[in-house]
C-alpha cells in the first residue's frame, strides 16, 4: 500500500507476526531515515514490532534536503499552532492508514519523536479519541498548553527525556511539561540526561526502550 507520507518501514525479522508498532517522528530538518536509527538498538528487544518512520509533509525551509512538521520561520505562537494543526491532520490520516494496513489498534501503538516530532507525538496522543499504548518524547515540549487542555480527549502514559545542556530546546520545557501533565492528571515520567545537548544519546535510547517494552508487555 502507498501511504500519504513517504516512510521508512522496518517490519519484524524472519516474518514474525506484527503485534505492536512504534511510529517515530523526526525533528525539524530531519527525515524518516534519521529517526529510524533508533530502531537499530530497539528491534532485537521488540521482535514483534514494526517501526514506521515517516517524512514530514513539508520540505524544511532552512534545510531543503530535510522535512518539517510545521514551519518555524515566524516567531509567532499562533502561526506555529496553526501550522502544527495541519501536521496533526496529515499524521492522523497516516496513522489510520497504518492501523488499517497492519490491523492494529491504538493500544498497540507507541508514538515517539525527537524535538518537533516529540511535540507532535504529545498532541496526537492526547487529542486522539482512543488511548495509545504510550508516548515517548525526546528533547521536545508542549506546543501550546491552552490548545492541548481544550482538545485533550484521552489520558496517556508519557515518558519525556531531555538533555540538561540542550541548546536548541531548553530543558526548562521538560519541567513545564511535567508540571502541566501532573496538573491535568496525565501519567508522566521524566528523565534529565546529564551533559547532553540536543540529541538522543545511548542512555536516553535505553531508557525509552525499557519504558516501551514495559508498556507493550502490559497491554
Amino acid at each position: 500500500m502507498t501511504f500519504c507520507l513517504d516512510s521508512i518501514i522496518l517490519k519484524p525479522e524472519n516474518g514474525l507476526e506484527i503485534k505492536n508498532a512504534i511510529i517515530l517522528l523526526h525533528g525539524y530538518g530531519g527525515d524518516g531515515q534519521d529517526i529510524s536509527m533508533l530502531s537499530l538498538g530497539w528491534k532485537r528487544h521488540l521482535p514483534n514490532t514494526i517501526f514506521i518512520c515517516p517524512n514530514g509533509h513539508e520540505k524544511c525551509k532552512i534545510n531543503p534536503s530535510g522535512y518539517q512538521w510545521f514551519d518555524l520561520s515566524k516567531d509567532d505562537p499562533q502561526y506555529i499552532l496553526n501550522e502544527s494543526k495541519k501536521a496533526e491532520t496529515k499524521l492522523n490520516e497516516f496513522i489510520n492508514e497504518i492501523k488499517n494496513e497492519f490491523n492494529l489498534q491504538n493500544n498497540k501503538i507507541c508514538l515517539s519523536g525527537f524535538s518537533q516530532g516529540c511535540m507532535m507525538s504529545l498532541n496526537l496522543g492526547l487529542i486522539s479519541d482512543q488511548r495509545y499504548s504510550c508516548i515517548v518524547g525526546f528533547s521536545g515540549k508542549i506546543i501550546n498548553q491552552e490548545y492541548l487542555i481544550k482538545k485533550k480527549n484521552v489520558d496517556a502514559d508519557i515518558l519525556m527525556i531531555h538533555g540538561d545542556a540542550d541548546e536548541i530546546v531548553s530543558p526548562n520545557f521538560l519541567l513545564e511539561a511535567k508540571d502541566f501533565f501532573i496538573r491535568n492528571s496525565v501519567n508522566v515520567k521524566t528523565q534529565l540526561i546529564k551533559n547532553c545537548g540536543h540529541h538522543i544519546p545511548v542512555e536516553a535510547s535505553s531508557i525509552g526502550l525499557n519504558y516501551i517494552s514495559e508498556k507493550f508487555n502490559n497491554r
